[in-house]
């Protein structure tokens, strides 16, 4: 892997990603958080509403992962979400950990994050595979 891209995915918060419509097959691209927990890549959103993003990728796993903060690299994707109660407590415990640490705010509650938030492990996929 290039070194500036995985450094990007060590360092960097913000990204893109296109997703593709599951009802309109059209590509839906929008700005988000992703968090690198141990080497593994993850998405997910606060919880309580329904999201689009996480439908599409429910419905069409494959994305692109579009990098765009410290170096700008459009990384092919698929995603698999993480339905099992006991991984989304062990990732998303490990996410908003991570959280508190860098923005301070303690205000997260883990049940209410493992009940209701969207959570996909991002798995990058060679080029072309």
């Amino acid at each position: 892997m290039d070194p500036q891209i995985a450094h990007a995915l060590v360092t960097d918060r913000v990204i893109d990603i296109t997703t593709t419509g599951r009802k309109s097959g059209e590509a839906r691209r929008i700005e988000i958080w992703f968090h690198n927990l141990d080497g593994k890549l993850y998405i997910t959103g606060t919880p309580g509403r329904p999201r689009g993003w996480y439908a599409n990728l429910r419905s069409t796993p494959a994305f692109t992962f579009h990098l765009k903060t410290s170096v700008q690299a459009d990384l092919p994707a698929q995603a698999r979400p993480i339905l099992a109660e006991e991984e989304r407590r062990a990732v998303l415990s490990g996410i908003l950990a991570k959280l508190t640490d860098s923005l301070g705010d303690s205000n997260r509650n883990l049940e209410d994050w493992v009940a209701s938030s969207p959570l996909v492990e991002v798995i990058l996929q060679e080029a072309g595979a």
